[in-house]
């Protein structure tokens, strides 16, 4: 819905007239601009047709979606980390992963927790794997900038590999002007699936907490 709105603006120091002509033509106003002077400021009056979810955004809040342009997109950074894995250039791998980055793999007991860490992981699984074995991408989520999800699958010379179903999920945040993965977790296909079974345990492990609560401490 369009609304008519009145937007007043003080322009300190002064702008030359000439510029402010211009303003016509940007693409966030059509408008009809009205100048009067006043030392040692220039007042501008904006009568303009402006959509109503406009906003006027402050000289920061620019400053903050500038820096967020500079950088790659969360996405981006997903796609380069698992390309840096399939090429065992953990080089390139390093500027994407910060220092006090957190990474689950489910398949291990605990979580990998900092940089150093976690690139020996990945140094581990490329030395094991060899270059045969390479990361395919399924899915990857990319209208957040902060959070993306992935679904992937292995190959081994282009052809799917046994149990390699995954799923991951990363977390970023800009540090030091780059963007970078502070959290991830993978979740592999099991080799071993129970099916029913694993309800069957889930009902019976519910059963116990539901008759010893206090078991539910030692969880």
């Amino acid at each position: 819905m369009m609304t008519m709105k009145d937007v007043n603006l003080t322009l300190s120091p002064p702008i030359p007239i000439t510029f402010l002509s211009t303003l016509h033509n940007s693409n966030t106003w059509t408008a009809r601009i009205l100048l009067t002077r006043n030392s040692p400021t220039q007042s501008l009056r904006l009568c303009s047709s402006i959509n109503r979810t406009a906003a006027v955004t402050s000289p920061a809040k620019e400053d903050d979606d500038g820096d967020e342009a500079m950088v790659d997109s969360a996405a981006d950074v997903v796609r380069k980390f698992y390309g840096g894995i399939n090429a065992h250039d953990l080089t390139s791998v390093e500027d994407l992963i910060a220092d006090r980055c957190v990474y689950e793999d489910l398949v291990f007991p605990r979580p990998f927790v900092g940089r150093k860490d976690i690139l020996q992981f990945f140094r581990t699984f490329t030395d094991s794997v060899g270059m045969d074995l390479q990361f395919v991408i399924d899915n990857l989520s990319t209208e957040d900038s902060s959070r993306v999800g992935v679904t992937w699958h292995l190959e081994w010379n282009g052809k799917p590999f046994p149990f390699s179903k995954g799923c991951s999920f990363y977390q970023l945040e800009v540090v030091n002007g780059k963007r970078q993965i502070i959290y991830g977790r993978d979740s592999v296909e099991p080799a071993i699936k129970p099916g029913e079974t694993a309800l069957v345990a889930i009902r019976g492990v519910a059963w116990l907490l539901r008759q010893f609560p206090q078991l539910a401490d030692r969880l």
